[in-house]
């Protein structure tokens, strides 16, 4: 209960407080190719419920049907804004919306698509009895994805060798330990992640 008021009041603050963003970042993407502002991703939230995720768009419009879910930051999909609004993260303040419609939480396993959910054993499906947050303790291990599989020949499969196991044991964790402390913990983390540009060593 706690939690849920924390993310209510916290997202509603921060979507009134980056409106003025959220609007020059729409005129730009929609100045680039006059495509769709926001990406609805369909991903996979508490209980194996479908919800669409809001993101920037930072893709070429249906650019899910020329390429797979893993994104490197070498991705000819992505516009030139798209890159801009990556390298800053940008992308993911429109998940206030999901924040406060309580389809995610700030703090919680990142959500995945159906795709690697079905690939989820039955002990990783515990990941499920959590709502899905946009910070857990595995962003805070690898806070850049696109970095990683930048280069590679085949993202999808350097996704799953090199992120997605570590990733999975991190989330986890992150279900066996988690209380109201440990999700303050994370954000306070998160915030220095950001602001220093440095990894945090986590334990997995």
């Amino acid at each position: 209960m706690l939690k849920r008021l924390f993310d209510i009041i916290f997202s509603l603050t921060g979507l009134i407080l980056t409106f003025p963003l959220f609007l020059i970042v729409a005129i730009f993407i929609k100045l680039e190719d006059k495509g769709p502002v926001f990406y609805p991703g369909i991903r996979v939230g508490k209980g194996g419920k479908h919800f669409k995720m809001f993101k920037f768009r930072t893709m070429v419009v249906n650019a899910d049907k020329i390429g797979g879910p893993s994104t490197a930051d070498d991705d000819p999909r992505l516009t030139r804004v798209g890159r801009l609004i990556r390298k800053f993260k940008l992308d993911e303040i429109p998940q206030l919306i999901n924040v406060f419609l309580g389809q995610m939480s700030f703090v919680g396993p990142r959500p995945e698509v159906p795709f690697y959910v079905d690939m989820f054993t039955q002990e990783e499906r515990k990941i499920l009895n959590v709502r899905p947050g946009i910070t857990d303790w595995a962003c805070l291990w690898n806070p850049d994805e696109g970095a990683i599989l930048a280069g590679s020949p085949d993202p999808e499969k350097a996704y799953m060798e090199k992120i997605r196991p570590t990733k999975i044991k991190l989330q986890l964790k992150y279900v066996n330990e988690h209380s109201f402390f440990t999700d303050l913990k994370i954000m306070f983390l998160t915030l220095k992640t950001i602001i220093t540009k440095q990894k945090t060593e986590v334990e997995v």
